[in-house]
């Protein structure tokens, strides 16, 4: 699905490919700010490692990759898309930001899996945990830097808290991005 049509005669991206980055940016925009604080962690809970997960299956890794770019820029220039409505330099330069590059990475290795092994179920959940591990990873090591602690203090308040929602996450995203991918499929989306 994600190959075709995406391209014209002249090499630049169809209308259909802009559309669907567009889309998914508004959708991130839209349910990325939805966060629930948690006392423990500076950390809140967040849909955006969702939405971009299930991206990758409408989108490809490549233009799902390039509309989160696109989202993190939105934010940057002040528009509040962040957790909790906010935006600015001061959120990428704060205790989450290095969530945000690492989403960067979780998208792209997820969504390398989905295409590689286009599907099947098993390895986009591995490339998906895989990919989650290592925003997990720029995460840890960003907020110990702000915040001043050791790694395993940062990834006791910054990941462990986390666990449980992300597996379902992935576990939503492995049920619904196959399903989403289907029925655009007719639409021409």
């Amino acid at each position: 699905m994600n190959n075709i049509n995406t391209t014209n005669a002249a090499g630049k991206p169809s209308p259909r490919r802009l559309v669907l980055i567009a889309m998914m940016t508004a959708i991130t925009c839209i349910l990325a700010p939805l966060s629930i604080p948690i006392p423990v962690s500076p950390v809140p809970i967040s849909l955006t490692n969702l939405v971009l997960l299930i991206s990758v299956y409408i989108l490809g890794w490549k233009d799902a990759s390039i509309s989160f770019i696109i989202y993190l820029l939105l934010g940057l220039a002040g528009l509040p898309v962040f957790s909790g409505f906010s935006g600015g330099l001061g959120k990428i330069a704060g205790p989450t930001g290095g969530y945000l590059a690492g989403f960067i990475f979780m998208t792209v290795i997820a969504g390398l899996a989905v295409d590689i092994f286009s599907g099947r179920r098993l390895p986009a959940v591995i490339g998906m945990a895989l990919g989650t591990a290592v925003a997990y990873a720029f995460g840890t090591a960003w907020l110990a830097i702000q915040m001043d602690l050791t790694f395993i203090s940062a990834l006791s308040i910054g990941v462990l808290p986390y666990l449980a929602g992300d597996t379902l996450k992935i576990i939503l995203a492995v049920i619904a991005g196959p399903m989403l991918q289907k029925r655009l499929r007719p639409l021409n989306l």
